[in-house]
């Protein structure tokens, strides 16, 4: 769930995920579909960017080009 570009976790945490976020701590939270073909110490700016995205937008732009959230 996000909410004001913040990100809550399963625990109910709200917070931002950062681009400095790590592609498999991603997979952790939303399944091996997420990024399949990267390696999982790509960062989450850099996949934004390999992936035709400004580094800017939000988490939920990586899930909607995955098809992992509408």
């Amino acid at each position: 769930m996000t909410l004001d570009n913040r990100h809550q976790d399963k625990s109910g945490k709200i917070e931002r995920k950062k681009n400095n976020t790590r592609v498999d701590t991603l997979r952790e939270e939303y399944g091996e579909r997420f990024a399949p073909k990267f390696r999982g110490d790509m960062l989450l700016g850099t996949l934004k960017e390999r992936i035709g995205l400004d580094e800017d937008v939000s988490l939920n732009e990586v899930l909607k080009h995955y098809k992992i959230k509408k």
